[in-house]
């Protein structure tokens, strides 16, 4: 089915909906996330008997929201996440809504840590695994640009890693479709920090303002920083768009030259001075993590060898 048959589907009339006591039918167990705009529960599907994550939705702050794509016709978040079909992006096995009105997703349960996490410990598991997870991320970028969509909120908020090393993308509530309905300028939604200039200014936009999210990203997994000062508003924000971001290389000596280069590129004002694509944008930094491993492996070798000799 092509992208475009996908999107009639998505927008064609909507059955009547049938709401469901989601306290009947799950064990809510704990809530262990909550946003702006859902609050995200550990559960037990009674009727499966498989551990879940329940996320339920604001039905306040999600129809404010929706109200800024009046006449667009927006897939709910829900429609948009039981489409998705990728190693790291969280899988959502159903949605629907809840006897208080409330839209609601059905996802496997992460037995993991937040990314924000990880960026602030700069643990062991960051040191070691960083350049891995930055390829895993941009994977998951591809994957969703590849299938017609723009992210439009990239941050490490936003993404998990389990215990085995293996990221995901959780949240998809801002996600739209990369048609030119929703590029047009005017509608700014993110997360100020991580949101494009282009996005800030309220110009014409496109899956570029992703790559950009995801550099800043990379640029904090390796530094516990962002390119730029911190702001907490859009309006601090549009203080230093206009700044070159900091160099990466300072902030972190020793970095591979070929990764802080991809990243200071993701990191262009001009989205024509960008990497154009995520794929384009992959290819050094798959590149870099190939030497990286090759490099390891060698090591293991020389040491095993070490070992063998003494």
């Amino acid at each position: 089915m092509s992208f475009l048959q996908q999107l009639k589907k998505l927008f064609a009339r909507k059955p009547k909906v049938h709401r469901i006591d989601i306290t009947k039918r799950f064990e809510l167990v704990v809530s262990f996330g909550q946003g702006t705009m859902s609050k995200v529960w550990r559960a037990l599907d009674r009727t499966s008997g498989r551990e879940v994550a329940v996320k339920v939705l604001d039905k306040v702050r999600t129809r404010r929201f929706e109200a800024r794509f009046q006449g667009l016709n927006k897939p709910s978040e829900g429609h948009i996440a039981v489409q998705l079909n990728h190693p790291h992006v969280v899988k959502t096995y159903e949605f629907g809504t809840t006897l208080n009105d409330e839209q609601f997703l059905v996802m496997e349960l992460i037995d993991g840590v937040s990314l924000t996490w990880l960026v602030e410990m700069q643990n062991e598991q960051m040191q070691q695994q960083r350049l891995s997870l930055i390829v895993q991320l941009g994977e998951a970028i591809e994957y969703v640009h590849s299938a017609g969509w723009i992210h439009r909120d990239l941050c490490p908020r936003n993404i998990l890693v389990d215990k085995s090393g293996v990221l995901k993308l959780i949240d998809f509530g801002l996600m739209v479709p990369n048609t030119p309905p929703f590029r047009a300028p005017g509608n700014r939604t993110g997360t100020a920090n991580y949101m494009a200039p282009e996005l800030i200014k309220r110009q014409p936009t496109d899956p570029r303002i992703d790559i950009f999210s995801y550099s800043v990203t990379c640029f904090e997994m390796f530094t516990k920083q962002l390119p730029w000062e911190s702001a907490e508003s859009l309006e601090a924000v549009m203080q230093h768009i206009n700044k070159p971001p900091r160099d990466i290389r300072e902030l972190h000596p020793g970095i591979d030259e070929t990764v802080a280069a991809a990243i200071m590129k993701g990191l262009e004002r001009d989205p024509r001075d960008r990497w154009q694509t995520m794929t384009e944008m992959l290819q050094p930094l798959r590149q870099a993590l190939k030497s990286q491993e090759s490099g390891a492996a060698r090591r293991r070798r020389r040491r095993a060898a070490g070992n063998e000799g003494s």
